[in-house]
């Protein structure tokens, strides 16, 4: 957001940093603002849900709760294939546990069925870059749970702040 950016009470942030009315999305009928925060049950990401909930609140925007995973691989992408079918389903259905405590400790149940939550398969940074491309805002915890001590940000960050399709935040835990 540009320093003559403004911000009102119903609008959204256009790329010129300034809120119009013709933005702003309301429930009689437009598309509601979509921002996708990055989780995977670290502190800052709970953080980072955290961050997207007040926002979301503020602006009537919809939040979409990610969490990615993969099996580990040597080098490159994450592999494909490389397990039984049994155990793809537990392990995303572990997965989707760790995303649901995730959103109950930012949500209270009454508002937890107000945000989306999807689990993908691949790393965290290409899929939270291609959730992206239908965000209007993605944000971020500033390390994940292989954070490294002294480090300002973590790879996964590093990487959606450099190739996201969309404006990304970056929340620091406390």
């Amino acid at each position: 957001m540009s320093d003559a950016g403004t911000i009102s009470e119903a609008g959204t942030i256009s790329e010129a940093g300034t809120i119009s009315e013709a933005d702003t999305m309301t429930d009689q009928g437009k598309a509601r603002q979509l921002v996708v925060a990055g989780v995977d049950g670290s502190a800052e990401s709970i953080a980072a849900l955290g961050w997207a909930a007040r926002y979301a609140a503020a602006t009537g925007a919809t939040v979409r709760a990610v969490l990615a995973w993969h099996y580990p691989g040597a080098a490159g992408g994450p592999p494909t294939g490389v397990a039984p079918s049994v155990v793809r389903e537990e392990t995303e259905q572990r997965v989707s546990g760790e995303l649901a405590e995730a959103v109950a400790r930012v949500y209270p149940e009454t508002s937890a069925a107000s945000v989306e939550t999807r689990v993908s398969y691949g790393h965290p940074a290409q899929v939270l870059i291609d959730e992206s491309k239908d965000a209007d805002l993605l944000v971020v915890g500033s390390h994940g749970h292989g954070s490294f001590t002294g480090m300002l940000l973590g790879s996964v960050s590093i990487h959606c702040v450099t190739n996201a399709s969309c404006p990304v935040v970056v929340v620091r835990g406390r």
